[in-house]
């Protein structure tokens, strides 16, 4: 048994929330010799790490703290180490360690598993403390990218059968758009919603799809009825005045077939091999236009190595100070290159790709969302 380091992992597991990484300081010190622990946090954009304990954030693509992030894999740099902080494929940053000798594999094992347990600890306080959502904000969020923010189950997701990824811009004031997913060893759930309207009142709306599909879902109700209940609930509160379109997807992990609805969505794309290609679903009502609507699946499979991209309308929609749309081409010139780049990459590159075609921040909301497909996998 590794003591020293069921040591650290027991300290870290009885530390105060906000005070995780002062703990692992002491901890490491203790038993590596280790004077220097810090903890960068990727911020909401996914464009700059910065420091929880404040200072000057990392925006520098090759920095080491940005190849480790982006690698994920220790990187030296001299006597400085740094570490992905990731827990199941979700990415929350970086953990700096020095002085680290670069002859020690066994303290180097030590100190990865270090960084993924310091990773689910903070997964694991990030609902009663704040000092790791405030540390991670570049400015300040509006209230409706806040109450967004709050609903996403993450901003990536592995297991062996699949790599998942997604994210929102403009990140710190986004306001319907969102997306959501789960999965349970049997099948992954995915959803993208392209909402509408203004501030709290499309965050609203978007809430309250969201977590009627989670309760027709944790109910156990198959994707139509899911989308049915959720549409009966928005309009039950809004009478037709407000809807939204989303796109639900359910992917079986045993054989990759996946069932969708396409209500008013978002654009599903797909890269097989090299050629990309839109799939035709039925289109179908925006949820709570009408009241009762009757929602039909569809199916089609996935073949090994198959990505898909989810892409609401603020993508391809966006508009430069020439009046020039990003476009349809532009994407589907981005989907075929984007095969080498893990999801969270795919998505942080289309998405600064669109702010360099508009050269600011987007004014309308956009959802990426991509998924990579492994083939079925003893999970």
């Amino acid at each position: 048994m590794n003591e020293r380091l069921v040591d650290v992992e027991r300290a870290l597991s009885h530390a105060e929330a906000d005070l995780l990484v002062e703990r692992l300081g002491e901890e490491v010190e203790k038993h590596y010799g280790i004077t220097d622990a810090e903890l960068f946090l990727v911020d909401y954009r996914l464009a700059a790490l910065l420091p929880l304990g404040g200072g000057e954030p990392l925006t520098h693509p090759g920095h080491p703290a940005w190849r480790s992030f982006d690698h994920q894999s220790e990187v030296f740099d001299g006597d400085v180490l740094f570490l992905p902080v990731t827990m199941r494929g979700d990415r929350i940053g970086v953990l700096r360690l020095a002085p680290v000798p670069g002859d020690d594999e066994a303290a180097h094992g030590d100190l990865a598993r270090l960084a993924v347990y310091l990773a689910h600890e903070v997964a694991a306080v990030r609902d009663s403390t704040d000092a790791y959502l405030v540390a991670a904000r570049a400015r300040r969020l509006t209230l409706a990218a806040e109450m967004q923010w709050e609903l996403l189950p993450g901003r990536s997701r592995t297991r062996p059968s699949f790599s998942l990824a997604g994210q929102l811009e403009p990140a710190y004031a986004v306001r319907g758009d969102s997306f959501d997913w789960a999965d349970d060893g049997h099948r992954l759930w995915m959803s993208a919603v392209n909402g509408s309207g203004e501030g709290v009142a499309a965050a609203t709306l978007t809430s309250l799809a969201t977590f009627a599909l989670r309760n027709a879902r944790r109910g156990g109700l198959d994707l139509a009825d899911q989308v049915a209940l959720a549409d009966q609930a928005i309009y039950s509160h809004y009478r037709g005045e407000q809807h939204l379109a989303a796109l639900l997807l359910s992917v079986d992990l045993a054989s990759g077939v996946v069932t969708a609805v396409d209500a008013g969505s978002p654009r599903l794309l797909l890269l097989r091999g090299e050629e990309a290609s839109d799939v035709e679903l039925e289109a179908q009502l925006p949820l709570g236009m009408f009241d009762g609507t009757i929602y039909r699946p569809q199916t089609f499979e996935l073949e090994v190595g198959d990505r898909l991209f989810v892409i609401s309308d603020g993508v391809f929609d966006a508009v430069n100070e020439a009046g020039g749309r990003y476009g349809e081409t532009a994407l589907t010139r981005f989907v075929r290159r984007s095969r080498r780049q893990s999801p969270l990459d795919a998505v942080r590159a289309l998405l600064g790709e669109l702010r360099a075609h508009v050269a600011a921040d987007l004014v309308d909301d956009a959802v990426v969302v991509c998924l990579d497909w492994n083939g079925p996998k003893s999970q």
